[in-house]
């Protein structure tokens, strides 16, 4: 969702007065309410993986009032298509997959070889068919107001203080992308001692791992399962620097311009890298990887473990 506020912006820049509507399962509508160039949010009532054919036609019908003139479909599905097709809506643009045609009528040939970043492949689409490739993309850039900001302050106690670290140790996608826990518990003792905030973010899949942080270096806050999506993102921007796996809240960060290391272990920083400036990106770059296995197939997930607290310390002191 983050990288496709790049999308937004792109078309927003192309064509000032368009209002744009995203399609969106209910837990991204913080991000979206934080995107100014989204006018609404729509819910998709569907959960990922679900099909359900005469919901999504349901769903089209009631959308036909809107009077859109064009859908970008992002997911590469066939059912995610169907929604567009039944509102009517005259352009329906996306990339060909799973025998689209038809559902589609801008249809795209998606080149992986020139379009290697996803948010380029999204940006893409905003575009003629024959624009430039690759596309410049946008910096995600998420607003985050005063009152929102001290809201999150008092309700959750938080210290004011420009030296705040976020450690971002979850990802949902497996344990091949997650940083140990007792690297992240090490950097946590480190910057405590240099009198730093440490604050823990995540869903309440992270508790865990933010136990055994806690249990190893007591003194962090641990946000992780106790906030709502808006209230993770809102204190996220207090934050000056966030060390994070490569996940989600990763681009958050990004798309807040906050001072970023990340950590890559199974995936690809070449193909969805945080998105800034400011953004720092350590892998050992092993033959091995990456591999985009959700657990290390050879058991040791050695790309990750051989990722040393120091080097994570060293290059923190270098860049910030």
């Amino acid at each position: 969702m983050v990288m496709a506020q790049s999308l937004f912006i792109t078309l927003n820049a192309s064509h000032p007065d368009c209002q744009i509507d995203v399609l969106a399962p209910a837990w991204s509508f913080a991000l979206l309410a934080r995107m100014p160039e989204v006018a609404n949010a729509i819910a998709m009532p569907l959960a990922h993986g679900q099909f359900g054919l005469w919901d999504r036609i349901r769903l089209g019908k009631t959308l036909r009032i809107n009077g859109y003139d064009q859908a970008i479909v992002l997911p590469n599905s066939w059912k995610s298509a169907l929604i567009p097709y039944f509102a009517n809506i005259p352009i329906r643009t996306g990339y060909i997959g799973e025998c689209r045609w038809g559902l589609l009528n801008d249809a795209r040939k998606l080149d992986k070889k020139l379009l290697t970043m996803t948010v380029q492949r999204f940006v893409a689409l905003g575009l003629p068919n024959s624009g430039q490739r690759p596309p410049e993309c946008p910096v995600p850039s998420l607003s985050i107001t005063v009152d929102q900001q001290q809201a999150v302050i008092e309700k959750f106690g938080l210290m004011s203080t420009e030296k705040i670290l976020a450690l971002c140790p979850g990802a949902e996608y497996g344990p091949a992308k997650r940083w140990p826990a007792r690297y992240y518990a090490e950097l946590a003792k480190h910057k405590l001692a240099e009198g730093w905030q440490v604050c823990l973010f995540g869903s309440e899949k992270d508790q865990e791992v933010a136990a055994e942080i806690n249990r190893e270096v007591p003194g962090c806050v641990d946000f992780t399962g106790r906030t709502s999506m808006a209230e993770a993102v809102d204190l996220l921007s207090l934050a000056n620097t966030v060390v994070t796996n490569d996940s989600g809240l990763m681009h958050v960060a990004a798309a807040l311009d906050k001072n970023i290391i990340a950590l890559y272990g199974s995936s690809d920083p070449n193909f969805t890298p945080p998105l800034n400036g400011k953004s720092q990106v350590l892998s050992l770059q092993l033959d091995c990887s990456p591999c985009f296995k959700r657990e290390c197939p050879f058991g040791h997930t050695q790309c990750l473990e051989g990722l040393m607290p120091a080097q994570v310390i060293q290059a923190m002191q270098d860049r910030y």
